[in-house]
């Protein structure tokens, strides 16, 4: 997260809520995490706010990004169709997008003209040959067109990298993200599995859309069964970063060390024994750390690369 300032107002989130805004490391000191996260072996990273686009400096840290890591931006859609040039550099720009209906998307976001702004982005961006795609949050709100949803953009040539509305559920995270909101809360859980059934299906005859099949079947489970089939790998395969360089295994745990720490920190006794504890955490259910948690391992980067070959062109370049 590379700040929480944000120009929306979105019902499902938190991050606009915290008060006073928490420093925002410089550009150098930047660098110099990247740096460190590079020489860690990272190799994935995902810039995130607030909306990061509102950083003065996010030119020139896609820009350094870009040099070692396969680095995707987040974009809320009402800057980046202002910022082609920059996210040339990004490999992947998700912009936020729930619904097609444009009165009930404005709605969500909480600011007049956000649906117009966001489809002008994805647009813009796909007719710049910019590697765009969209991230609705699947909730209660828009389960019943999630489906004609991916159809539209896949037939447009934009894929679909799904989210999963969640609330925060942890008293004391390092900063907060989900806002409870009865409104979005997933209560058709057939539905849902449905709805995986249908993607898994989809994903047999046609690209764009960005999930695995490891992580319907896992969420299918979940929520059909209620059983969980996965372990935590935060702090293993994930870690989370705020505006000012504090490291946590989730945006839901305390920090437990800045970025400069890392080095240091990261092989060390304390780091195995909290990676043994979150294993075991079931907290939550987000549907990123859920990937990186199935995906963990050189069989996981495998299983990514088989399940997503078709959609190469799409994340990589057209």
């Amino acid at each position: 997260m590379l700040t929480r300032r944000c120009n929306y107002r979105c019902k499902s989130c938190d991050v606009w809520r915290g008060g006073n805004l928490p420093e925002e490391l410089s550009i150098d000191k930047v660098r110099a995490g990247l740096d460190i996260l590079h020489d860690l072996g990272v190799v994935e990273i995902v810039l995130s706010g607030g909306n990061p686009l509102l950083r003065e400096d996010i030119g020139e840290i896609i820009d350094y990004a870009s040099k070692y890591f396969i680095t995707t931006i987040y974009d809320n859609g009402s800057l980046a169709a202002k910022n082609v040039g920059i996210l040339r550099k990004a490999d992947f720009v998700a912009i936020s997008f729930d619904t097609l209906d444009e009165q009930r998307y404005d709605y969500l976001k909480g600011v007049s003209g956000a649906w117009k702004s966001a489809m002008n982005s994805i647009r813009t961006l796909h007719e710049e040959g910019i590697s765009v795609g969209v991230s609705p949050t699947i909730s209660q709100f828009n389960m019943n067109e999630i489906l004609d949803f991916t159809d539209h953009f896949r037939k447009r040539g934009v894929p679909v990298l799904y989210c999963l509305y969640q609330h925060d559920s942890l008293t004391q995270p390092m900063f907060q993200i989900g806002e409870k909101n009865e409104e979005l809360e997933i209560t058709d859980k057939e539905g849902l599995a449905k709805i995986c059934d249908t993607l898994l299906e989809k994903k047999k005859k046609s690209r764009g859309i960005l999930i695995t099949k490891k992580t319907l079947h896992t969420l299918r489970e979940l929520y059909l069964n209620d059983r969980r089939t996965w372990n935590c790998r935060a702090l293993h395969s994930f870690f989370t970063i705020d505006p000012a360089g504090k490291v946590a295994a989730c945006h839901l745990q305390e920090p437990v060390g800045t970025i400069f720490d890392l080095p240091r920190l990261w092989q060390g006794e304390r780091f195995k024994a909290l990676r043994r504890t979150y294993n075991e955490c079931t907290k939550c259910s987000y549907m990123c750390y859920m990937f990186y948690s199935l995906h963990a391992s050189v069989q996981g980067n495998i299983a990514i690369i088989t399940d997503q070959w078709k959609n190469a062109g799409a994340l990589f370049g057209h």
